[in-house]
């Protein structure tokens, strides 16, 4: 008898084997021959899917009069309540680093959406909260987040939407170790 590919995967404990959409990928850049190795298309892959999935997040937030970074910092206040949070802090906790961080805060302090207070302690160190404005904002905005959040669960069942999750983790780590930043610094001296 014939095993099929799930009924492998689980004798493996790999689990059943997620398909390949063959050219997707290159489909969404226009790319006509295939990729030179595996690698090179997970990458290319990871960087096409953040940029719609982020212009997914743009067209929700943008009409509410808020870019996607100054919603980002705004879920990262929100996060941190009832403490303020240091500047340079929101700027490290962000998915995207910029480094017009104090700019977006201007913008949303503007907007009514954040407070600024100098740190007493430290004069050089300026303090941000989350204003309730701000929070009435992310109200408004959760459920339409939440719909794109849904939208992305029933793209994978659920044990194939953990073992994605495990993957973009590993993938994570190795990008954030020493040694993948200097190997990637190797290829531009």
């Amino acid at each position: 008898m014939k095993q099929t590919d799930d009924e492998r995967g689980a004798a493996t404990g790999a689990g059943p084997e997620i398909p390949h959409v063959p050219g997707a990928i290159r489909r969404a850049i226009r790319q006509a021959r295939p990729f030179r190795t595996p690698s090179q298309e997970a990458l290319i892959g990871i960087l096409v899917a953040a940029e719609r999935l982020r212009r997914n997040v743009t067209l929700v937030v943008e009409p509410y009069g808020v870019s996607y970074q100054q919603y980002n910092v705004l879920r990262i206040l929100r996060g941190a309540q009832p403490d303020p949070l240091a500047t340079l802090e929101i700027g490290s906790r962000m998915i995207e680093t910029t480094p017009g961080v104090t700019r977006l805060l201007d913008r949303l302090e503007e907007k009514g959406w954040v407070e600024r207070k100098r740190c007493t302690e430290d004069r050089r160190q300026v303090h941000c909260r989350i204003t309730p404005a701000g929070l009435d904002l992310l109200a408004e905005l959760d459920p339409l987040v939440e719909r794109l959040d849904e939208r992305i669960g029933e793209v994978l069942p659920p044990d194939q939407m953990q073992t994605f999750l495990t993957l973009l983790n590993e993938v994570i780590e190795a990008c954030d170790a020493p040694a993948f930043a200097e190997s990637s610094e190797e290829g531009t001296a």
